[in-house]
């Protein structure tokens, strides 16, 4: 049977302030879990509050606790991350879902961005890389592990992407400017701080440049920059 742990309540985290991240394990290796928490627990501003050992656990889980993260597994049992995701996203609109897996294949990481997922983290990147992409993920951002930047890139090159996208060139230099941060996972807060212009302005070049260019989520942005290499060195 599919375990499902409640960590934590309201009560229990009185004492945190505000910005402390609500945290949701979802693996079915107890180890792994239980190295994750301890790796999470120890952030002064995250918690875990849930843990599952299966897909169909972990949507019930994050719809009862609504965490601000669920970091899964992409291969669970009874569900997998992917079509849990998918679920959790369409019942929890709040929850990020960030996914930890050993995949590394292209097929993998587009359909978990097609799913809803905010970040896809390879099991075998540094435990302080996982920390720094659940913190951008909670903030709004998308996380890509680096080492697949080129995987998705020549996915695109091959003609994954539709031959008639929008162009770039409908965008105006400041709108693109602001579109490529958001794609490199950046809030808007921390945007308009590099700009030198308010949230409001960057929430405005944001909703603009994606309705220009039919993009409806921030994996569309994601993946729209690598398509054009704005995330690629040089």
């Amino acid at each position: 049977m599919a375990d499902a742990v409640d960590r934590g309540t309201p009560d229990d985290l009185h004492e945190h302030t505000e910005r402390v991240v609500r945290v949701v394990l979802a693996d079915d290796h107890p180890i792994v879990r239980e190295g994750l928490r301890q790796l999470v627990d120890a952030q002064p501003d995250m918690q875990v509050v849930g843990e599952a050992a299966a897909g169909d656990a972990a949507c019930r889980v994050a719809s009862a606790l609504q965490p601000d993260i669920l970091v899964i597994d992409l291969s669970m049992p009874v569900l997998g991350g992917a079509e849990a995701t998918a679920q959790i996203r369409r019942a929890c609109p709040g929850v990020k879902v960030l996914a930890l897996t050993v995949h590394e294949e292209r097929v993998y990481l587009t359909q978990l961005l097609r799913a809803g997922a905010s970040g896809y983290v390879l099991k075998r990147a540094a435990p302080a890389e996982l920390v720094h992409a659940m913190r951008i993920v909670a903030a709004g951002g998308t996380y890509i592990d680096p080492s697949l930047t080129s995987t998705l890139v020549e996915g695109y090159l091959d003609g994954e992407a539709a031959a008639d996208a929008p162009s770039p060139d409908l965008l105006s230099d400041r709108e693109r400017e602001v579109l490529t941060r958001i794609a490199q996972g950046f809030s808007n807060k921390e945007i308009a701080a590099q700009l030198d212009i308010s949230v409001k302005t960057v929430e405005t070049h944001k909703l603009r440049s994606m309705e220009k260019l039919k993009l409806r989520s921030r994996a569309d942005v994601v993946q729209f920059a690598l398509r054009r290499g704005w995330l690629t060195p040089g």
